[in-house]
């Protein structure tokens, strides 16, 4: 019966499963993976799955216990002479049915990658973290009862009895003692994994409006559910930018919105500094990912920009990624001038035009796919 309900259980997220990819830029683009999340788990809202299930026709009537005859109609289900009821009134509209499903962070990310076809990261940086794994793998004549090993347990006290003539094949009754219990011993691994560092970065001058950040946010959350599914250790710093840059926490990150002009470089240097002062390239992965609507104060600051892109960061970070979201108020002529100097195919930029919405789950696949 447990295994029963095991398969059916595995069958239902299979079936989620195959719901979430095959609408997984719909999810996307109306923001529904939010739902409410956790430290590992969010909660995906879904239209109500029906469950099937047998149904009477309309020729079936008559009682199942009391006075009545066979085929006698049931009082109260809508019988000619039936007195109405009392209730609301009838409604003509379909009720809203919804369902929430916990998925794992691990789960969404496999999800996105098998959608994507998401090649693995190859790490580039050489700092590891430590996790102990503990494996069961002895036996030990000490332990706690919740790791007794039963069956050695009963093993030993056999053996035990037979050595010393006290079994009966007539009434085979086996009763451990003390120096017969065995129990499971576990021997300590220690695994050492690659650590990464996400450095995003954000244009808040007035162009940047809630839609913008909305698109922004989406992508940043996809961006961190893969990249924590490739690294055991991640941490994501936050800097946001107009005239000047600072850093500052993801709350604030996404809510703040300023009307000053927009300095590129200032958020570029910050970034520098970030990475001068905490991670080595030697020993870190490092992603920065900037986000604007590609309107910068002048041209001059555009080539600080590059200058600091060639001279420094590019020989520090695995990739760096540019998203540029376009708005109405933006020029875009920050995106331009990057493909001018980088070109489409370069290595060490992704370039990425996010025009709205529709276009968040192509511009992950741009930033993601090639495996860096």
């Amino acid at each position: 019966m447990i295994g029963g309900v095991k398969r059916d259980h595995a069958r239902f997220r299979q079936i989620i499963r195959g719901k979430i990819k095959q609408d997984l830029k719909k999810y996307i683009q109306h923001s529904e993976m939010f739902g409410r999340k956790g430290k590992d788990v969010v909660s995906i809202p879904m239209p109500q799955i029906d469950i099937p299930r047998f149904r009477f026709g309309s020729n079936q009537g008559g009682v199942g216990q009391g006075e009545g005859e066979a085929g006698d109609p049931v009082p109260g289900q809508g019988n000619p002479g039936d007195e109405p009821g009392e209730g609301q009134q009838a409604g003509q509209n379909a009720g809203e049915h919804g369902l929430e499903v916990e998925f794992t962070l691990e789960e969404l990310a496999e999800i996105l990658g098998e959608e994507l076809e998401l090649p693995k990261i190859e790490p580039r940086g050489q700092k590891t973290l430590k996790s102990k794994v503990d494996r069961y793998t002895s036996i030990s004549a000490e332990g706690p009862n919740s790791l007794r090993h039963f069956k050695r347990t009963f093993k030993e006290a056999l053996k035990r009895q037979i050595a010393s003539g006290l079994y009966d094949p007539d009434n085979p009754m086996i009763l451990p003692i003390k120096k017969d219990m065995r129990y499971r011993s576990w021997k300590s691994d220690v695994k050492h994994e690659n650590a990464a560092v996400i450095i995003y970065m954000m244009d808040v001058s007035g162009s940047m409006g809630d839609e913008q950040k909305e698109i922004v946010r989406t992508e940043t959350f996809w961006i961190n559910t893969w990249l924590k599914s490739q690294y055991k250790g991640v941490e994501a710093r936050y800097i946001i930018h107009d005239a000047t840059a600072k850093e500052v926490d993801e709350e604030t990150f996404f809510r703040t919105r300023e009307s000053g002009g927009t300095l590129i470089s200032s958020a570029y240097k910050l970034c520098e500094s970030i990475i001068n002062a905490d991670y080595p390239p030697s020993d870190w992965n490092i992603y920065p990912f900037h986000f604007s609507d590609g309107d910068n104060w002048s041209t001059e600051d555009t080539k600080v920009c590059i200058d600091l892109m060639k001279n420094s960061l590019l020989s520090k970070v695995n990739v760096f990624c540019y998203g540029q979201v376009d708005s109405r108020y933006g020029s875009g002529q920050f995106y331009k001038d990057l493909l001018e100097v980088f070109g489409p195919e370069a290595e060490e930029v992704i370039l990425s035009r996010i025009e709205n919405k529709d276009g968040i789950l192509q511009s992950i696949k741009d930033f993601l796919g090639k495996g860096k």
